[in-house]
């Protein structure tokens, strides 16, 4: 099931999301309807709280990248704790379903290691580097209410402020289904 992805001024992208327990038997089917929703919408990664679940769980597909590096990418994260970043800062334009229109340059670190459970609850600690690590890092930030224009100067904060406003009230071209935390006057 497709599912409404929630734009830009919802408090629940700004909450450090809570663990999923392994009892709950929902995280299957939800798992399969964010995969729905982000290839719906042609993301390559997507974070519970983006879909308005304030849960420890986010996905990733970069197949839709012209890059060998991640086209086997295809990821479920839970419960995930990033331990370490480390390696050359890079910058890299980034953009974010949550907040249709707007890209910038992020800096992130190209390498991490990351302790998480995948849809099997089987543990794993693993280390990522280049684009399969800030892919990583940008759906992180989600989970722990970090978005990414955060990473933005002030100034660019400033000229993006009327943008960012209007995409709070769904003003707003979009191709896919989403969730307005403002509704349009």
């Amino acid at each position: 099931m497709i599912l409404p992805i929630v734009a830009y001024g919802d408090p629940v992208l700004k909450k450090r999301a809570d663990d999923i327990t392994p009892q709950d038997p929902s995280i299957v089917q939800l798992i399969s309807d964010m995969y729905e929703t982000m290839y719906q919408a042609n993301g390559i990664g997507l974070a519970a709280p983006q879909i308005g679940k304030s849960i420890r769980l986010f996905i990733t597909d970069a197949s839709l990248l012209d890059d060998e590096s991640v086209k086997d990418f295809k990821k479920v994260f839970i419960n995930p704790t990033i331990e370490e970043e480390f390696g050359e800062e890079w910058s890299y334009e980034e953009g974010c379903l949550s907040i249709p229109g707007i890209r910038g340059e992020v800096s992130r670190y190209s390498k991490l290691r990351i302790r998480y459970f995948d849809e099997r609850w089987n543990e794993h600690v693993e280390e990522y580097d280049g684009m399969p690590a800030r892919i990583i890092q940008h759906e992180y930030d989600h989970i722990e209410g970090k978005l990414f224009i955060e990473y933005f100067s002030p100034l660019k904060k400033q000229l993006l402020k009327n943008k960012l406003a209007n995409i709070s009230k769904g003003i707003v071209d979009v191709s896919y289904k989403m969730k307005f935390p403002v509704k349009k006057k």
